[in-house]
């Protein structure tokens, strides 16, 4: 048996395997960065396809895989250690650069991307649950911040680089190099670097006084007031993620914006998201995470709300930027909430249900978009989603419940509700 001090849950303690987690991380979010902003164009260049069409396939490929891979993470863990999820996420992902790079149809592309969402979703909730295994609770707001930094911060950066890629060689072959370095890293790390974390589970459910759920599905569905509404506004966040990602590009072609304008407003969001969140997970750790959530909702409903209506190009960069903080407020705090109304032995189970709604947001979004837009046109249904992001918002306000005594007097929240 391994020592006591292996079980020492803490942020400083356990700092190199965080810091290697962190750095795969980067690469999971660099591998769905490099179609993010050249894919409407690279559709209609290369293949004919409608820029329309290419993005909802796009997005419905790889929202119904990962949100699906997100759940299964729930039943592997009750067979596999961590680390072995993660190595499986990556195995699915060495085909990815090679179908992008020498796709000859666009079935080529949706295969690719549900190879892709199948590794973000095993993956990216692998590193999730492993970093909350190892930091404990005094700084777990501030761990996915960090997480969710390095997540999205590739996002942002790998959106660029592709379409900076493109704008100088072309949409075939080059912009997709850079995932094989990608997965070669992240797959190199998490096979001979990366240690597991099951054991430091049973270490803390010795001392948890967290109730354990009667129904996790359900609990986590519906019936929990915090993780329940945590999963409404998760799925209505990467519902507007979609939207955005979907609508957006094609809305600032129709204003004449240049392929690389268009990536520095598309990229600009997700860097400050990126960014944002070292601050704002540990900013949940020190304050009342239901009037984070909300707050955060609401600033992504004036952002979209801005992207719809503006032509000014000084102003799309501010509701981009002003997108990325809101979503910075609310992503790493979603995880916190979950993970702290979770009991160690379900938290993973927990928290692959939150990202299977969270994720299945992407699909809806798609059809959301997809069926709105033609019918209402696209500002109208960008505007619909601002609308919509508002109300999940105002619902975190009154739904859910503050754990921090100090910062939320009402005798109701004294305890969680769960039914």
């Amino acid at each position: 048996m391994l020592p006591n001090k292996t079980y020492t849950q803490g942020l400083s303690q356990n700092r190199v395997q965080f810091i290697l987690l962190v750095l795969v991380n980067a690469f999971v979010g660099g591998m769905i960065g490099l179609e993010r902003v050249i894919l409407p164009e690279w559709a209609k260049s290369s293949f004919g396809i409608n820029a329309s069409f290419a993005i909802m396939s796009f997005v419905m490929a790889f929202g119904i895989s990962k949100a699906i891979s997100n759940y299964s993470v729930a039943k592997l863990t009750k067979k596999y250690n961590r680390k072995t999820i993660l190595i499986i996420g990556w195995l699915f992902a060495i085909p990815v650069p090679f179908l992008l790079m020498y796709a000859t149809n666009w079935n080529w592309v949706v295969f690719a991307n549900i190879l892709l969402g199948i590794n973000q979703g095993l993956s990216w909730t692998s590193t999730v649950i492993m970093k909350i295994d190892l930091v404990g609770s005094k700084n777990r707001g501030l761990a996915m911040g960090i997480n969710e930094f390095a997540g999205y911060l590739s996002v942002g950066l790998a959106s660029y680089l592709s379409s900076k890629i493109a704008a100088d060689y072309g949409f075939q072959l080059f912009p997709f190099i850079p995932g094989l370095v990608f997965v070669f890293m992240g797959l190199i790390i998490s096979i001979f670097l990366v240690k597991d974390t099951t054991h430091f589970v049973h270490e803390e459910s010795i001392s948890s006084n967290v109730a354990i759920l009667k129904n996790v599905w359900m609990d986590a569905s519906w019936r929990h007031k915090n993780i329940s509404t945590v999963s409404i506004n998760g799925l209505v966040n990467n519902m507007n993620d979609a939207v955005v990602w979907l609508l957006l590009p094609m809305l600032l072609i129709t204003k004449d914006f240049s392929i690389i304008r268009i990536g520095i407003i598309a990229g600009v969001y997700p860097a400050v998201w990126g960014i944002s969140q070292l601050f704002t997970g540990k900013l949940g750790d020190r304050n009342c995470k239901k009037q984070i959530i909300t707050l955060g909702m609401l600033i992504q409903s004036v952002a979209i709300a801005i992207l719809a209506i503006s032509s000014n190009w000084e102003l799309l960069i501010f509701a981009s930027v002003l997108l990325g903080i809101g979503t910075g407020l609310v992503y790493p705090n979603f995880l916190t909430i979950v993970a702290e109304n979770s009991h160690p032995t379900q938290r993973a189970e927990t928290l692959s249900i939150f990202r299977f709604w969270r994720d299945s947001g992407y699909v809806i979004g798609a059809l959301f978009a997809s069926a709105l837009s033609t019918q209402i046109g696209i500002t109208n249904t960008i505007l619909v989603m601002s609308l919509i992001t508002a109300f999940a918002g105002l619902l975190a306000h009154y739904r859910m419940c503050c754990t921090l005594k100090k910062w939320w007097k009402d005798a109701e929240c004294e305890t969680i509700p769960v039914y």
